[in-house]
């Protein structure tokens, strides 16, 4: 598992979940093209950004590229990081024909090459030691999860930490641990 400190913005649900199998970092999908109209999550493209530097893989063809190009508008380039996957042409164990270009996705691409593409790029994660993680207990205890009023409780977190709300709870545990000790997440959610 390759620990990330910047976020990883990826087009599909399906590269999340290819990704989430080798990394430990924040991962954001665009939903596609939709990513177009959701001022909600391309701002929060842009706050993660500024606050720790984000990656861009997308698939390798045109509208990979043309998602890449979008969301690159307007972020300094000292906080992307671009990572491009090789041509490799084929179909996707999911998908009952091969893509309009016939080139597989980031989820088509085996585990090896992926690691290999995130060493290259010489990305690399600060961790502290015996860092004690906030965990989707910690949610509970909190009230942001799994409770009777827990949508509404983290709907209000969300709105105070300025995060869109569409970001699933596992996110926002990526999230937090990424950005606060255990202790510090413990003394912000009383003031909610």
């Amino acid at each position: 598992m390759i620990k990330i400190e910047q976020a990883v913005i990826v087009e599909g649900k399906y590269d999340k979940i290819k990704l989430s199998n080798i990394l430990d970092a924040v991962i954001i999908e665009t939903n596609g093209f939709q990513i177009y109209k959701d001022k909600q999550r391309k701002d929060f493209i842009r706050k993660l950004a500024k606050e720790r530097g984000i990656i861009i893989i997308t698939d390798s063809d045109h509208s990979g590229f043309q998602i890449r190009n979008y969301i690159s508008l307007g972020i300094p380039k000292d906080k992307i990081t671009h990572i491009y996957i090789p041509d490799v042409f084929g179909k996707e164990k999911r998908k009952l024909e091969p893509s309009k270009e016939g080139k597989l996705g980031v989820e088509g691409i085996d585990d090896k090459i992926l690691i290999k593409l995130f060493e290259n790029a010489n990305i690399g994660y600060k961790q502290e030691e015996n860092r004690e993680l906030i965990t989707n207990y910690d949610l509970f205890e909190a009230g942001i999860s799994g409770g009777p009023n827990s949508k509404a409780k983290k709907k209000k977190l969300l709105k105070k930490m300025n995060l869109p709300e569409f970001l699933s709870t596992n996110s926002l545990l990526s999230y937090l641990n990424s950005s606060m000790t255990k202790e510090e997440f413990q003394n912000y959610i009383m003031t909610i």
